[in-house]
């Protein structure tokens, strides 16, 4: 794999010519979105065939991997556009195999709230092992409030070999953690036992094959509160056959330029849990300090830590792929930042004639622009690069697999990327 960073002059035809694969494909295995005019500093992702096939007159996707000796899902993690349709066009040539050397197969988790397009979620799922639905709201009562239907992308999931797990937080409706509604939750063994019990009744109903539980920061002052919540949700859930997964945002200091990590013991977690995510999502919130999001040094300090205290093969390695845009000057807790993806921030770079940056210890991507008010602003976002040096962490550290935030659009890059270098985990059977 080759990752290639535009330079000045260069175009999508030229970076073509130089390793001679043909533009249609540069431009789907990447999703481009404005092949027409690069940004300096855009990233591309190479990676040559080293299969590939001719679709003829009869052929489906079950037929020519059974030809090839592969899997149908494997072909579509190959050829993800191949999910946007319902048939192949004879004439059109697909990608069977690239020239990797995939050694190890890891877990993938996304996640996602019900709302979803169909057709997004499924060019996303033959990349995943779990799918994450983002959809219920524990009270303090110990009742569990539904958001929307989630049955038919449950099935959906299943269709595709991934395991749906059910998201439960306290988090409200405006997108806020209720500190309240946690403490009575984790004060209040009575409590415990309903939610448990109502979690039950929804992971039988609709099928779900475990639990992903979410508190807010976990802390010094409620780690045992919630490592005794822990356990007895293990022994309940566990005796079900159902799998537990918590959602983990470590504790930092993100309002200087120097990020701060807390090392609490969550190894008092880890016993109970089939597995922990560790997530750089709420990291990303809009008044923050202008930085990257989840930089790779901050995620090093995490995990040299936390390898020592949990089992490696039990910890998930969460990935944003927002980027943002802040204005300047930055005011601490009053200039907000927008929240953009990588395309948009790219587009931006290009219309505005702005080279893109590149930060080494941070493995971000980063400009300045000026916008026609004349106001300025910096863009700090994640690139190929980015991506890669997250991905890789995973055969480094010998973690479980990756966990994506979210998976409300198709990122080509980041599955191009995760898809040449890891087999994906497949738990159900299709």
């Amino acid at each position: 794999m080759i990752i290639h960073v535009v330079q000045p002059g260069e175009t999508i035809d030229s970076i073509s010519k130089i390793y001679n694969i043909p533009v249609d494909r540069l431009i789907l295995e990447n999703g481009i979105v404005n092949p027409g005019n690069l940004a300096i500093g855009q990233t591309i992702v190479i990676v040559q065939p080293e299969t590939l096939y001719t679709v003829q007159d009869g052929d489906t996707l079950e037929s020519i991997a059974k030809q090839h000796g592969t899997t149908s899902m494997e072909l579509l993690r190959n050829n993800p556009y191949l999910s946007d349709r319902e048939v192949l066009y004879v004439g059109e040539t697909i990608v069977i195999s690239y020239q990797t050397d995939r050694t190890k197969t890891i877990a993938t988790s996304g996640y996602t709230f019900p709302h979803i397009e169909i057709s997004v979620l499924k060019k996303t799922l033959p990349f995943l092992s779990y799918l994450t639905i983002f959809n219920y709201r524990a009270t303090n009562e110990g009742e569990i409030i539904t958001n929307a239907d989630d049955t038919k992308i449950i099935q959906i999931a299943k269709d595709y070999g991934v395991a749906p797990m059910m998201f439960v937080s306290t988090i409200t409706d405006v997108g806020f953690i209720s500190r309240e509604v946690t403490h009575d939750i984790l004060s209040s063994p009575s409590i415990q036992d309903l939610l448990i019990y109502n979690t039950l009744e929804i992971l039988k109903t609709k099928g779900y094959y475990g639990i992903n539980i979410y508190t807010e920061t976990i802390s010094y002052d409620n780690i045992n509160a919630f490592a005794r919540y822990l356990e007895r949700a293990a022994e309940i859930f566990h005796a079900e056959g159902y799998r537990i997964v918590i959602t983990i945002t470590p504790v930092v200091n993100i309002d200087t330029p120097n990020i701060i990590l807390d090392r609490i013991n969550y190894s008092k977690l880890s016993q109970f849990a089939d597995a922990i995510i560790f997530a750089s999502y709420e990291w990303a919130r809009s008044y923050s300090y202008p930085s990257s999001i989840f930089a790779v040094s901050v995620l090093r300090q995490l995990l040299d830590y936390s390898v020592n205290i949990i089992p490696p093969e039990k910890i998930f390695l969460g990935i944003t792929t927002l980027g943002y845009d802040w204005t300047l000057p930055y005011v601490p807790g009053a200039t907000e930042a927008t929240a953009i993806t990588y395309d948009s921030a790219v587009q931006i770079a290009a219309e505005n004639g702005i080279p893109i940056q590149y930060n080494e210890a941070a493995q971000a991507a980063f400009f300045y622009y000026e916008d026609i008010d004349g106001t300025f602003h910096i863009v700090w976002s994640k690139d190929a690069r980015s991506f890669n040096a997250r991905v890789a962490l995973v055969d480094e550290y010998n973690l479980q697999g990756l966990s994506v935030w979210t998976i409300m659009r198709f990122d080509a890059q980041i599955w191009f990327i995760i898809n040449v270098q890891y087999y994906i985990e497949k738990l159900m059977v299709v």
